[in-house]
Protein backbone atom coordinates (compact mmCIF):
# COMPACT_ATOMS: atom_id res chain seq x y z
CA UNK A 1 0.00 0.00 0.00
CA UNK A 2 1.93 3.16 -1.20
CA UNK A 3 2.06 6.05 1.22
CA UNK A 4 0.64 3.83 4.35
CA UNK A 5 2.92 2.74 7.00
CA UNK A 6 2.55 -0.66 8.62
CA UNK A 7 0.49 -0.56 11.79
CA UNK A 8 -1.01 3.03 10.69
CA UNK A 9 -4.73 3.46 10.71
CA UNK A 10 -5.37 4.98 7.09
CA UNK A 11 -6.69 8.06 6.53
CA UNK A 12 -10.38 8.38 4.54
CA UNK A 13 -8.78 10.21 1.63
CA UNK A 14 -6.74 7.16 1.24
CA UNK A 15 -8.90 5.03 0.89
CA UNK A 16 -11.15 7.49 -1.35
CA UNK A 17 -8.40 7.04 -4.13
CA UNK A 18 -9.78 3.04 -4.86
CA UNK A 19 -13.16 4.43 -6.40
CA UNK A 20 -12.92 2.50 -9.11
CA UNK A 21 -13.93 -1.03 -10.97
CA UNK A 22 -10.34 -1.85 -11.35
CA UNK A 23 -9.44 -0.97 -7.67
CA UNK A 24 -12.31 -0.68 -5.39
CA UNK A 25 -12.17 -0.19 -1.58
CA UNK A 26 -15.08 0.04 1.03
CA UNK A 27 -15.32 1.16 4.62
CA UNK A 28 -17.06 -0.99 7.16
CA UNK A 29 -17.20 -0.26 10.77
CA UNK A 30 -14.26 1.69 10.52
CA UNK A 31 -11.77 -0.78 8.77
CA UNK A 32 -11.00 -0.56 5.01
CA UNK A 33 -11.27 -3.78 2.89
CA UNK A 34 -10.22 -4.35 -1.24
CA UNK A 35 -13.68 -6.22 -2.99
CA UNK A 36 -12.40 -5.52 -6.29
CA UNK A 37 -12.09 -8.82 -7.14
CA UNK A 38 -15.27 -9.85 -5.06
CA UNK A 39 -17.29 -7.57 -7.06
CA UNK A 40 -17.82 -10.18 -9.70
CA UNK A 41 -19.19 -12.74 -7.83
CA UNK A 42 -21.38 -10.53 -5.65
CA UNK A 43 -24.57 -11.81 -5.50
CA UNK A 44 -26.35 -8.63 -5.36
CA UNK A 45 -24.56 -7.08 -8.11
CA UNK A 46 -21.17 -5.12 -8.39
CA UNK A 47 -23.35 -1.43 -8.92
CA UNK A 48 -23.92 -1.34 -5.23
CA UNK A 49 -20.89 -1.65 -4.20
CA UNK A 50 -19.88 1.03 -6.52
CA UNK A 51 -22.03 3.20 -5.41
CA UNK A 52 -19.60 3.43 -1.88
CA UNK A 53 -16.51 2.29 -3.72
CA UNK A 54 -13.89 4.35 -1.91
CA UNK A 55 -16.34 5.83 0.97
CA UNK A 56 -17.89 4.98 3.66
CA UNK A 57 -20.58 1.81 3.15
CA UNK A 58 -21.63 0.30 7.03
CA UNK A 59 -25.41 2.37 7.13
CA UNK A 60 -26.52 0.11 3.19
CA UNK A 61 -24.10 -3.43 4.69
CA UNK A 62 -25.54 -3.72 8.13
CA UNK A 63 -29.32 -4.45 7.20
CA UNK A 64 -28.67 -7.41 5.05
CA UNK A 65 -24.65 -8.98 6.80
CA UNK A 66 -23.94 -10.36 9.48
CA UNK A 67 -21.25 -8.44 11.27
CA UNK A 68 -18.20 -10.91 10.63
CA UNK A 69 -19.27 -11.57 6.83
CA UNK A 70 -16.23 -10.22 5.27
CA UNK A 71 -13.68 -10.82 8.06
CA UNK A 72 -14.67 -14.00 7.82
CA UNK A 73 -15.31 -14.70 4.15
CA UNK A 74 -12.78 -12.06 2.33
CA UNK A 75 -8.98 -13.42 1.88
CA UNK A 76 -7.02 -11.98 4.77
CA UNK A 77 -4.81 -9.80 2.25
CA UNK A 78 -7.56 -7.83 1.21
CA UNK A 79 -8.54 -6.57 4.71
CA UNK A 80 -6.37 -2.96 5.00
CA UNK A 81 -6.62 -1.84 7.86
CA UNK A 82 -8.68 0.62 10.47
CA UNK A 83 -9.47 3.56 9.41
CA UNK A 84 -9.62 6.77 11.00
CA UNK A 85 -12.65 7.58 11.18
CA UNK A 86 -12.43 11.02 14.21
CA UNK A 87 -14.23 13.43 12.64
CA UNK A 88 -15.38 11.64 9.99
CA UNK A 89 -19.53 11.88 10.12
CA UNK A 90 -20.51 7.98 9.24
CA UNK A 91 -23.10 8.16 6.00
CA UNK A 92 -26.65 7.89 6.70
CA UNK A 93 -29.30 6.83 4.22
CA UNK A 94 -31.41 9.54 3.55
CA UNK A 95 -35.05 9.59 4.73
CA UNK A 96 -37.51 9.20 1.82
CA UNK A 97 -40.80 10.99 2.22
CA UNK A 98 -42.63 7.66 2.19
CA UNK A 99 -39.98 6.93 5.22
CA UNK A 100 -40.86 10.26 7.10
CA UNK A 101 -44.49 8.96 7.09
CA UNK A 102 -43.51 5.97 8.53
CA UNK A 103 -41.91 7.40 11.28
CA UNK A 104 -44.77 8.99 12.40
CA UNK A 105 -46.62 6.05 12.47
CA UNK A 106 -44.17 4.04 14.45
CA UNK A 107 -44.68 7.00 17.01
CA UNK A 108 -48.56 6.65 16.85
CA UNK A 109 -48.99 2.75 16.52
CA UNK A 110 -51.34 1.01 18.81
CA UNK A 111 -50.33 -0.33 22.51
CA UNK A 112 -48.77 -3.56 22.22
CA UNK A 113 -52.13 -4.40 24.35
CA UNK A 114 -54.32 -4.18 22.28
CA UNK A 115 -52.95 -6.44 19.76
CA UNK A 116 -55.28 -9.34 20.89
CA UNK A 117 -54.02 -12.16 17.29
CA UNK A 118 -50.98 -12.80 15.43
CA UNK A 119 -53.11 -11.41 12.80
CA UNK A 120 -53.32 -7.73 14.58
CA UNK A 121 -49.10 -7.47 14.50
CA UNK A 122 -49.53 -7.59 10.50
CA UNK A 123 -51.58 -5.04 10.51
CA UNK A 124 -49.62 -3.07 12.41
CA UNK A 125 -46.66 -3.85 10.72
CA UNK A 126 -47.71 -3.02 7.29
CA UNK A 127 -48.08 -0.05 8.30
CA UNK A 128 -44.60 0.58 9.76
CA UNK A 129 -42.17 -1.30 8.15
CA UNK A 130 -40.13 -0.10 5.19
CA UNK A 131 -41.74 -1.11 1.91
CA UNK A 132 -38.72 -3.06 0.90
CA UNK A 133 -38.89 -4.79 4.19
CA UNK A 134 -42.74 -5.17 3.59
CA UNK A 135 -42.18 -6.76 -0.19
CA UNK A 136 -39.56 -9.25 0.96
CA UNK A 137 -41.42 -10.96 4.12
CA UNK A 138 -44.99 -10.53 2.86
CA UNK A 139 -44.53 -11.83 -0.65
CA UNK A 140 -45.21 -14.84 -2.15
CA UNK A 141 -44.27 -16.77 -5.38
CA UNK A 142 -46.27 -15.73 -8.76
CA UNK A 143 -49.87 -15.33 -7.93
CA UNK A 144 -49.50 -15.79 -4.39
CA UNK A 145 -51.81 -18.73 -4.19
CA UNK A 146 -50.53 -20.81 -2.56
CA UNK A 147 -49.46 -18.43 0.14
CA UNK A 148 -52.88 -18.26 0.73
CA UNK A 149 -53.99 -21.93 0.39
CA UNK A 150 -51.72 -22.30 3.23
CA UNK A 151 -54.22 -20.66 5.64
CA UNK A 152 -57.41 -21.07 3.98
CA UNK A 153 -56.95 -25.56 4.17
CA UNK A 154 -57.04 -24.64 7.82
CA UNK A 155 -60.18 -23.36 7.53
CA UNK A 156 -62.14 -26.29 5.89
CA UNK A 157 -61.19 -28.60 8.96
CA UNK A 158 -63.27 -28.31 11.69
CA UNK A 159 -63.30 -29.92 15.30
CA UNK A 160 -65.02 -32.71 16.79
CA UNK A 161 -64.61 -31.77 20.98
CA UNK A 162 -65.25 -34.35 22.84
CA UNK A 163 -67.47 -33.30 26.35
CA UNK A 164 -67.61 -34.16 29.57
CA UNK A 165 -63.90 -34.16 30.68
CA UNK A 166 -62.24 -32.60 33.76
CA UNK A 167 -60.39 -29.85 31.97
CA UNK A 168 -59.09 -27.94 34.90
CA UNK A 169 -55.53 -28.81 34.33
CA UNK A 170 -54.05 -28.38 31.18
CA UNK A 171 -50.48 -29.32 30.17
CA UNK A 172 -49.65 -28.42 26.39
CA UNK A 173 -45.66 -29.04 27.16
CA UNK A 174 -44.11 -32.03 24.38
CA UNK A 175 -40.62 -32.87 23.40
CA UNK A 176 -39.37 -32.51 20.35
CA UNK A 177 -36.45 -33.79 18.81
CA UNK A 178 -36.08 -35.33 22.50
CA UNK A 179 -36.07 -31.59 24.06
CA UNK A 180 -38.60 -30.54 26.06
CA UNK A 181 -40.66 -27.63 25.09
CA UNK A 182 -43.55 -25.56 26.44
CA UNK A 183 -46.34 -25.60 23.59
CA UNK A 184 -45.91 -27.63 20.17
CA UNK A 185 -44.97 -24.90 18.20
CA UNK A 186 -41.30 -23.50 17.16
CA UNK A 187 -39.67 -20.25 15.28
CA UNK A 188 -38.92 -21.30 12.33
CA UNK A 189 -36.19 -19.88 10.21
CA UNK A 190 -36.35 -16.74 8.44
CA UNK A 191 -34.12 -14.24 6.61
CA UNK A 192 -32.85 -10.87 6.64
CA UNK A 193 -34.07 -10.42 10.36
CA UNK A 194 -32.51 -6.65 10.63
CA UNK A 195 -35.03 -5.55 7.66
CA UNK A 196 -37.98 -5.40 10.13
CA UNK A 197 -35.65 -4.12 13.22
CA UNK A 198 -31.88 -3.88 14.37
CA UNK A 199 -32.05 -6.20 16.35
CA UNK A 200 -33.53 -8.65 13.83
CA UNK A 201 -33.24 -12.51 14.78
CA UNK A 202 -31.88 -12.20 18.57
CA UNK A 203 -35.70 -10.26 19.06
CA UNK A 204 -36.13 -14.04 18.05
CA UNK A 205 -33.76 -15.60 20.49
CA UNK A 206 -34.72 -13.70 23.55
CA UNK A 207 -38.33 -14.76 23.02
CA UNK A 208 -37.92 -17.94 22.48
CA UNK A 209 -35.56 -18.52 25.58
CA UNK A 210 -38.16 -16.63 27.73
CA UNK A 211 -40.92 -18.77 26.39
CA UNK A 212 -39.17 -22.06 26.51
CA UNK A 213 -39.45 -22.87 22.40
CA UNK A 214 -37.29 -23.49 19.66
CA UNK A 215 -35.95 -21.03 17.29
CA UNK A 216 -34.71 -22.80 14.35
CA UNK A 217 -31.76 -20.26 12.59
CA UNK A 218 -31.89 -19.32 9.36
CA UNK A 219 -28.38 -19.52 7.07
CA UNK A 220 -29.19 -16.17 5.46
CA UNK A 221 -29.69 -14.47 9.05
CA UNK A 222 -28.89 -10.39 9.32
CA UNK A 223 -26.90 -11.49 12.03
CA UNK A 224 -23.96 -13.97 12.17
CA UNK A 225 -24.31 -17.29 13.33
CA UNK A 226 -22.18 -16.72 16.35
CA UNK A 227 -24.41 -13.42 17.19
CA UNK A 228 -27.24 -15.69 17.59
CA UNK A 229 -25.92 -18.67 19.63
CA UNK A 230 -24.41 -15.54 21.91
CA UNK A 231 -27.69 -14.33 22.56
CA UNK A 232 -29.19 -17.67 23.73
CA UNK A 233 -29.37 -18.81 27.27
CA UNK A 234 -27.05 -21.42 28.53
CA UNK A 235 -29.95 -24.01 28.93
CA UNK A 236 -31.25 -22.75 25.08
CA UNK A 237 -32.10 -25.55 22.37
CA UNK A 238 -31.75 -23.86 19.01
CA UNK A 239 -31.96 -25.80 15.70
CA UNK A 240 -29.83 -24.57 12.19
CA UNK A 241 -31.56 -24.29 9.25
CA UNK A 242 -29.39 -25.18 6.10
CA UNK A 243 -29.22 -24.44 2.58
CA UNK A 244 -26.69 -26.38 0.68
CA UNK A 245 -23.85 -23.72 -0.83
CA UNK A 246 -22.34 -25.44 -4.38
CA UNK A 247 -18.99 -25.70 -2.57
CA UNK A 248 -19.33 -28.55 -0.09
CA UNK A 249 -16.34 -27.82 1.72
CA UNK A 250 -18.52 -24.21 2.93
CA UNK A 251 -21.28 -26.50 3.87
CA UNK A 252 -19.37 -29.11 6.03
CA UNK A 253 -17.62 -26.09 8.11
CA UNK A 254 -20.68 -24.22 8.85
CA UNK A 255 -22.39 -27.86 9.38
CA UNK A 256 -19.80 -28.85 11.64
CA UNK A 257 -19.53 -25.16 13.17
CA UNK A 258 -23.41 -25.99 14.03
CA UNK A 259 -22.55 -29.04 15.78
CA UNK A 260 -19.50 -27.79 17.75
CA UNK A 261 -21.77 -24.92 19.04
CA UNK A 262 -24.77 -27.60 20.53
CA UNK A 263 -27.68 -27.49 17.91
CA UNK A 264 -29.49 -29.39 18.16
CA UNK A 265 -30.91 -30.46 14.83
CA UNK A 266 -29.98 -29.43 11.17
CA UNK A 267 -32.96 -28.80 8.92
CA UNK A 268 -31.88 -29.35 5.43
CA UNK A 269 -33.74 -27.10 2.53
CA UNK A 270 -34.82 -29.26 0.21
CA UNK A 271 -37.35 -27.61 -1.70
CA UNK A 272 -35.46 -24.48 -2.84
CA UNK A 273 -33.39 -25.55 -6.15
CA UNK A 274 -34.07 -22.12 -7.57
CA UNK A 275 -35.78 -19.32 -5.82
CA UNK A 276 -39.40 -18.80 -6.79
CA UNK A 277 -40.01 -15.64 -8.38
CA UNK A 278 -41.74 -13.34 -5.46
CA UNK A 279 -42.76 -10.42 -7.40
CA UNK A 280 -43.79 -7.91 -4.71
CA UNK A 281 -40.23 -8.58 -3.88
CA UNK A 282 -38.55 -8.47 -7.35
CA UNK A 283 -40.51 -5.07 -7.92
CA UNK A 284 -38.87 -3.53 -5.48
CA UNK A 285 -35.48 -4.14 -7.34
CA UNK A 286 -33.63 -4.87 -4.05
CA UNK A 287 -30.40 -2.68 -5.56
CA UNK A 288 -29.22 -1.21 -2.56
CA UNK A 289 -28.35 -4.15 -0.91
CA UNK A 290 -26.27 -6.90 -0.68
CA UNK A 291 -25.88 -11.29 0.35
CA UNK A 292 -25.47 -13.08 3.27
CA UNK A 293 -22.67 -15.12 4.53
CA UNK A 294 -21.96 -17.07 1.67
CA UNK A 295 -20.76 -16.36 -1.85
CA UNK A 296 -23.02 -16.34 -5.13
CA UNK A 297 -21.20 -17.32 -9.18
CA UNK A 298 -22.81 -13.91 -9.95
CA UNK A 299 -25.04 -15.32 -11.74
CA UNK A 300 -28.34 -13.39 -10.61
CA UNK A 301 -29.66 -10.38 -12.03
CA UNK A 302 -29.59 -7.97 -8.42
CA UNK A 303 -33.19 -6.45 -9.83
CA UNK A 304 -34.99 -9.25 -9.05
CA UNK A 305 -35.52 -8.67 -5.46
CA UNK A 306 -33.61 -9.24 -1.87
CA UNK A 307 -34.72 -13.14 -2.40
CA UNK A 308 -32.39 -13.90 -5.26
CA UNK A 309 -29.65 -11.53 -4.40
CA UNK A 310 -28.64 -13.33 -1.40
CA UNK A 311 -29.01 -16.88 -2.60
CA UNK A 312 -27.06 -17.35 -5.55
CA UNK A 313 -24.82 -19.93 -3.90
CA UNK A 314 -27.77 -22.35 -3.26
CA UNK A 315 -26.68 -25.62 -5.48
CA UNK A 316 -29.59 -27.13 -7.37
CA UNK A 317 -27.81 -30.55 -7.70
CA UNK A 318 -29.17 -31.42 -4.36
CA UNK A 319 -30.18 -35.19 -4.46
CA UNK A 320 -31.16 -38.41 -2.16
CA UNK A 321 -27.01 -39.14 -2.91
CA UNK A 322 -25.92 -36.27 -0.49
CA UNK A 323 -27.47 -37.86 2.54
CA UNK A 324 -24.79 -40.66 3.27
CA UNK A 325 -22.88 -37.61 2.66
CA UNK A 326 -24.30 -35.81 4.99
CA UNK A 327 -24.88 -38.36 8.05
CA UNK A 328 -20.75 -38.81 7.00
CA UNK A 329 -20.04 -35.13 8.69
CA UNK A 330 -22.53 -35.04 11.45
CA UNK A 331 -24.47 -36.86 14.67
CA UNK A 332 -26.74 -34.22 14.51
CA UNK A 333 -30.48 -35.29 13.43
CA UNK A 334 -30.96 -34.68 9.99
CA UNK A 335 -34.97 -33.11 8.95
CA UNK A 336 -35.70 -32.55 5.26
CA UNK A 337 -37.25 -29.32 5.01
CA UNK A 338 -39.72 -28.70 2.65
CA UNK A 339 -41.14 -32.28 1.53
CA UNK A 340 -44.25 -32.19 -0.34
CA UNK A 341 -45.91 -35.11 -0.97
CA UNK A 342 -45.73 -38.66 1.00
CA UNK A 343 -43.69 -40.42 -1.32
CA UNK A 344 -40.40 -38.12 -0.37
CA UNK A 345 -41.74 -38.31 3.19
CA UNK A 346 -41.11 -42.10 3.10
CA UNK A 347 -38.06 -41.84 1.32
CA UNK A 348 -36.49 -39.73 4.15
CA UNK A 349 -37.64 -41.99 6.54
CA UNK A 350 -36.26 -44.93 4.34
CA UNK A 351 -33.09 -43.04 4.09
CA UNK A 352 -32.53 -42.49 7.62
CA UNK A 353 -33.45 -38.85 8.67
CA UNK A 354 -34.81 -38.37 11.60
CA UNK A 355 -37.70 -36.28 10.32
CA UNK A 356 -39.13 -33.83 7.83
CA UNK A 357 -40.72 -30.41 7.48
CA UNK A 358 -43.92 -30.53 5.06
CA UNK A 359 -43.51 -27.27 4.02
CA UNK A 360 -44.06 -25.23 0.51
CA UNK A 361 -41.48 -22.93 2.03
CA UNK A 362 -44.41 -20.24 2.85
CA UNK A 363 -45.53 -20.14 -0.73
CA UNK A 364 -42.77 -18.71 -2.00
CA UNK A 365 -41.37 -21.12 -4.42
CA UNK A 366 -44.04 -23.37 -6.41
CA UNK A 367 -47.12 -21.97 -6.47
CA UNK A 368 -49.97 -24.04 -6.76
CA UNK A 369 -48.05 -26.50 -4.28
CA UNK A 370 -50.58 -28.15 -2.03
CA UNK A 371 -50.78 -27.14 1.60
CA UNK A 372 -48.34 -28.39 4.23
CA UNK A 373 -51.49 -29.35 6.49
CA UNK A 374 -52.89 -31.15 3.45
CA UNK A 375 -49.64 -33.42 3.30
CA UNK A 376 -49.89 -34.11 6.48
CA UNK A 377 -52.86 -36.24 5.93
CA UNK A 378 -51.65 -38.74 3.25
CA UNK A 379 -48.00 -38.78 4.55
CA UNK A 380 -49.53 -40.00 8.33
CA UNK A 381 -51.46 -42.39 6.51
CA UNK A 382 -48.49 -44.06 4.48
CA UNK A 383 -45.62 -43.88 7.19
CA UNK A 384 -48.26 -46.10 8.83
CA UNK A 385 -48.73 -48.45 6.43
CA UNK A 386 -45.18 -48.84 5.97
CA UNK A 387 -44.53 -49.00 10.28
CA UNK A 388 -42.10 -46.18 9.50
CA UNK A 389 -44.74 -43.71 12.09
CA UNK A 390 -42.25 -44.58 14.70
CA UNK A 391 -40.45 -42.17 17.53
CA UNK A 392 -37.07 -41.93 15.57
CA UNK A 393 -38.72 -40.40 12.94
CA UNK A 394 -40.79 -36.72 13.22
CA UNK A 395 -43.18 -35.29 11.07
CA UNK A 396 -43.20 -31.46 11.08
CA UNK A 397 -45.42 -28.87 9.25
CA UNK A 398 -45.65 -25.08 9.05
CA UNK A 399 -47.41 -22.56 6.66
CA UNK A 400 -50.28 -20.85 7.00
CA UNK A 401 -50.55 -20.85 10.84
CA UNK A 402 -52.38 -18.14 12.64
CA UNK A 403 -53.88 -19.39 15.87
CA UNK A 404 -53.48 -22.17 18.62
CA UNK A 405 -56.42 -23.61 16.93
CA UNK A 406 -54.19 -24.46 13.43
CA UNK A 407 -51.52 -25.67 15.89
CA UNK A 408 -53.98 -28.29 17.19
CA UNK A 409 -55.94 -29.45 14.02
CA UNK A 410 -52.00 -30.11 13.14
CA UNK A 411 -51.21 -31.90 16.13
CA UNK A 412 -54.20 -33.77 16.34
CA UNK A 413 -53.39 -35.30 12.64
CA UNK A 414 -49.89 -36.52 13.49
CA UNK A 415 -47.44 -33.83 13.63
CA UNK A 416 -44.62 -33.30 16.09
CA UNK A 417 -44.55 -29.89 16.00
CA UNK A 418 -45.43 -26.54 13.45
CA UNK A 419 -42.97 -24.04 12.32
CA UNK A 420 -44.36 -20.48 12.46
CA UNK A 421 -42.22 -17.47 10.39
CA UNK A 422 -43.98 -14.51 9.03
CA UNK A 423 -46.40 -13.36 12.11
CA UNK A 424 -43.60 -13.41 14.72
CA UNK A 425 -41.47 -10.75 12.01
CA UNK A 426 -44.47 -9.04 11.87
CA UNK A 427 -44.22 -8.56 16.11
CA UNK A 428 -40.79 -7.56 15.84
CA UNK A 429 -41.06 -5.28 12.95
CA UNK A 430 -43.94 -3.12 14.80
CA UNK A 431 -43.15 -3.69 18.46
CA UNK A 432 -39.12 -5.37 18.92
CA UNK A 433 -38.98 -8.46 21.39
CA UNK A 434 -41.92 -7.72 23.37
CA UNK A 435 -44.09 -7.88 20.04
CA UNK A 436 -42.63 -11.37 20.15
CA UNK A 437 -43.31 -12.17 23.89
CA UNK A 438 -46.69 -11.38 23.19
CA UNK A 439 -47.37 -12.79 20.45
CA UNK A 440 -46.52 -16.29 21.90
CA UNK A 441 -48.23 -15.75 25.48
CA UNK A 442 -51.02 -15.05 22.84
CA UNK A 443 -50.44 -18.38 21.17
CA UNK A 444 -50.77 -19.92 24.71
CA UNK A 445 -54.04 -18.50 25.78
CA UNK A 446 -55.58 -19.47 22.80
CA UNK A 447 -53.69 -23.03 22.92
CA UNK A 448 -55.54 -23.51 26.47
CA UNK A 449 -58.44 -22.34 25.69
CA UNK A 450 -58.97 -24.67 22.82
CA UNK A 451 -57.44 -27.38 24.29
CA UNK A 452 -60.25 -27.45 27.27
CA UNK A 453 -62.84 -27.02 24.46
CA UNK A 454 -61.56 -29.86 22.20
CA UNK A 455 -61.81 -31.88 25.73
CA UNK A 456 -57.93 -32.57 25.82
CA UNK A 457 -55.64 -32.06 28.73
CA UNK A 458 -52.28 -33.52 27.13
CA UNK A 459 -50.98 -33.34 23.76
CA UNK A 460 -51.43 -37.10 23.86
CA UNK A 461 -54.53 -36.95 24.36
CA UNK A 462 -55.35 -35.28 20.71
CA UNK A 463 -56.02 -37.68 18.14
CA UNK A 464 -57.22 -37.34 14.86
CA UNK A 465 -60.52 -38.57 15.49
CA UNK A 466 -61.06 -35.02 16.83
CA UNK A 467 -60.81 -33.47 13.21
CA UNK A 468 -63.57 -33.86 10.45
CA UNK A 469 -60.80 -33.39 7.66
CA UNK A 470 -63.75 -34.31 4.95
CA UNK A 471 -64.09 -31.48 2.99
CA UNK A 472 -59.69 -31.00 3.52
CA UNK A 473 -59.30 -31.40 -0.76
CA UNK A 474 -62.17 -29.06 -1.73
CA UNK A 475 -59.86 -26.35 -2.66
CA UNK A 476 -60.85 -22.96 -4.49
CA UNK A 477 -58.87 -20.21 -6.10
CA UNK A 478 -59.91 -16.58 -7.11
CA UNK A 479 -62.39 -14.28 -5.55
CA UNK A 480 -60.87 -12.43 -2.40
CA UNK A 481 -57.09 -12.40 -1.58
CA UNK A 482 -58.19 -13.54 1.98
CA UNK A 483 -55.89 -10.71 2.92
CA UNK A 484 -55.61 -10.66 6.99
CA UNK A 485 -58.24 -12.99 6.58
CA UNK A 486 -60.72 -10.71 7.00
CA UNK A 487 -63.61 -12.35 5.55
CA UNK A 488 -63.40 -14.29 8.86
CA UNK A 489 -61.88 -12.15 11.34
CA UNK A 490 -62.33 -8.30 12.16
CA UNK A 491 -58.64 -7.30 13.10
CA UNK A 492 -57.09 -4.47 14.87
CA UNK A 493 -58.38 -1.51 13.12
CA UNK A 494 -55.76 1.58 12.08
CA UNK A 495 -57.67 4.21 13.93
CA UNK A 496 -54.91 4.89 16.02
CA UNK A 497 -52.39 6.13 13.24
CA UNK A 498 -51.74 9.47 13.25
CA UNK A 499 -52.50 11.02 9.94
CA UNK A 500 -52.99 7.98 7.93
CA UNK A 501 -51.26 8.26 4.55
CA UNK A 502 -51.71 5.93 1.14
CA UNK A 503 -48.93 3.41 0.94
CA UNK A 504 -47.85 3.71 -2.52
CA UNK A 505 -48.89 0.25 -4.57
CA UNK A 506 -45.91 -2.47 -4.10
Amino acid sequence: MAGVTAGMALSVDEVAKHASKQDCWVIIHGKAYDVTEFMPEHPGGSAIIMKYAGRDATTAFDPIHPPNTLDEYLKKDKHKGTVDMVGVKVEEAELSPEDKVRQDRLQDKPPLAECLSLHDFETVARETMTQAAWAYYSSGSDDEITMRENHLAYQRMWFRPRVMRDVTNVDFSCKMLGTKVSIPIYITATALGKLGHPDGEKNLTWAAAKHDVIQMIPTLASYSFDDIRGAAVDSQTQWMQLYVNKDRAITEKIVKKAEAAGIKGLFITVDAPQLGRREKDMRMKFADTGSNVQQGDGSVDKSQGAARAISSFIDPGLSWKDIPWFKSITKMPLILKGVQCWEDAVMAAEAGCQGVVLSNHGGRQLDFARSGIEILVEVMDELNKRGLNTPKFEVYIDGGVRRAGDVLKAICLGAKGVGIGRPFLYAYSAYGVEGVNRALQLLKDEMEMNMRLIGARTIEELSPEMIDTSALRMRSVGGSDDRLFAQNYEGLRAREFAKPQPRSKL
